[in-house]
C-alpha cells in the first residue's frame, strides 16, 4: 500500500468510516429531480441513475454541468497521516468529526480547523454527526445573543437537528417555538419536552403561532424551508405579537426589529410575502461555515469543547438505517434516504 502524506502543514488525512446523508446531499444529487422520475439501470456491473432535469432547474444547475461534484459534507473517521505543524503532531490514530465536502469517500484530506477531535471513546456512529447539527444548534443560539434576541422560532423543527436545537435550549433555558407539518412532529416534540410547537398543517396554526411569539418573545427565526408564504407568516405575527405589547400605536409598525434568516431549501417554490409586518425587519441567507467564520476562534474552540462534551447527550444522533458506499444508488435505498423528514439519517458506511 502507498504510503498517505497529509495535505499541508495543518492538514490532516483521514480515513472514513462514517458518514451521514443530509438534504444538502441530497439535492446536489438529484438536483430537484422527483424519484418517480429517476432511471434506473446497470453498466457493466455498475448502477447508473438518470434524471431529465426541467428548463428552469438546467439553468440553475449550468455551472455544475462537465464538473465533479464531492458528496458528503461530514463524517468521521480516524486520523492515518498529519503535516508536521505543532497542533496536528501527535493526532495519528485518533478519531475526528470533519466538516468537509466529498466525505462519501474512503480517505478524505482535511484541515485541522475542520476537525473536532472526539474522546477515545466515541463511536463512529457518534461521531459521523458531530458537526453540522451540533455546529448549527450552537450557531443560531450565539448568533442570537449576539443580535440580541431573547428567543428562537426553527421551521421544520421534528428534523434531527430539531431535536438536537430543543434539547439545547431546554438545557440553556432559551425559548424555542417550533414549526412542524405534522400532528406526529408536535407529539415526537412534546415527548422530549419542547414547549411552544406550532402545526402548519393545522386549521389553527395562526393562532397556535400568535401564542407562541407572545409567550417566548421571540424575534429571530430560522427557516429551512426556503419557499412559499411561512417566512411572511412568521414576520407578521411576530409584528402582531410586539404590537400587543406596544404601549402607542405607530404608523410604520412596532419598532421591534424582526429577523428571519433561510439556511436550507426543503420547499423549492418561490418566497411569497405581503409587506405587512412594518419597517422593522429583515430577511437573509444564514450559511453556517461563514457564521462560524465570523467567530471568534475562541468561541469555535467552545463550541466544539461543548460537542465533545455533549456528544451522547445534547447532540446524540439517530440513524434509521445503515447502508454501504457502494450501494447508494440502489433504488430503495434512494427512496429511504432521500425523505426529508422525521425519522433520523441514513449512515453511509464505506
Amino acid at each position: 500500500m502507498a504510503e498517505v502524506h497529509a495535505s499541508g502543514p495543518h492538514g490532516l488525512t483521514v480515513q472514513m468510516d462514517a458518514a451521514p446523508i443530509n438534504p444538502a446531499d441530497v439535492k446536489a444529487m438529484f438536483c430537484g429531480i422527483a424519484l418517480a422520475d429517476l432511471q434506473f439501470s446497470n453498466e457493466h456491473g455498475i448502477p447508473v441513475v438518470r434524471g431529465q432535469l426541467s428548463r428552469q432547474a438546467l439553468s440553475a444547475h449550468a455551472s455544475r454541468i462537465g464538473k465533479d461534484v464531492p458528496l458528503g459534507n461530514e463524517g468521521t473517521g480516524l486520523v492515518v497521516a498529519t503535516g508536521d505543524s505543532d497542533d496536528v503532531r501527535g493526532m495519528l490514530g485518533q478519531r475526528v468529526s470533519m466538516a468537509s465536502s466529498g466525505t462519501f469517500a474512503d480517505l478524505r484530506s482535511v484541515s485541522v480547523d475542520d476537525c473536532i477531535v472526539m474522546p477515545s471513546s466515541a463511536s463512529a456512529e457518534s461521531s459521523a454527526s458531530a458537526w453540522i447539527n451540533p455546529m448549527t444548534a450552537l450557531a443560531m443560539t450565539e448568533t442570537m445573543l449576539r443580535e440580541g434576541h431573547r428567543a428562537l422560532v426553527l421551521t421544520a423543527a421534528g428534523s434531527s437537528l430539531g431535536k438536537m436545537l430543543n434539547r439545547l435550549c431546554l438545557e440553556d433555558s432559551i425559548p424555542l417555538v417550533n414549526v412542524v407539518r405534522s400532528q406526529e412532529a408536535v407529539c415526537m416534540l412534546r415527548d422530549i419536552g419542547a414547549r411552544y410547537v406550532c402545526d402548519s398543517s393545522d386549521d389553527g396554526f395562526s393562532g397556535q403561532l400568535l401564542d407562541a411569539l407572545i409567550g417566548s418573545g421571540a424575534t429571530l427565526a430560522f427557516d429551512a424551508t426556503g419557499g412559499g408564504a411561512l417566512a411572511g407568516k412568521i414576520l407578521l405575527t411576530m409584528e402582531q405579537a410586539a404590537v400587543r405589547h406596544a404601549q402607542i400605536a405607530d404608523r410604520y409598525g412596532s419598532t421591534v426589529h424582526k429577523q428571519l434568516y433561510f439556511f436550507g431549501g426543503l420547499d423549492p417554490t418561490p418566497v411569497t410575502f405581503s409587506r405587512s409586518f412594518g419597517m422593522a425587519w429583515g430577511m437573509g441567507g444564514w450559511l453556517l461555515q461563514s457564521v462560524l467564520a465570523n467567530f471568534e476562534p475562541s468561541v469555535v474552540a467552545a463550541m466544539k469543547a461543548r460537542v465533545r462534551e455533549s456528544l451522547n447527550s445534547v447532540f446524540a444522533s439517530e440513524y434509521r438505517k445503515v447502508i454501504a458506499l457502494e450501494d447508494m444508488l440502489l433504488p430503495d435505498n434512494i427512496a429511504d434516504y432521500a425523505q426529508l423528514g422525521t425519522g433520523g439519517k441514513v449512515l453511509i458506511k464505506p
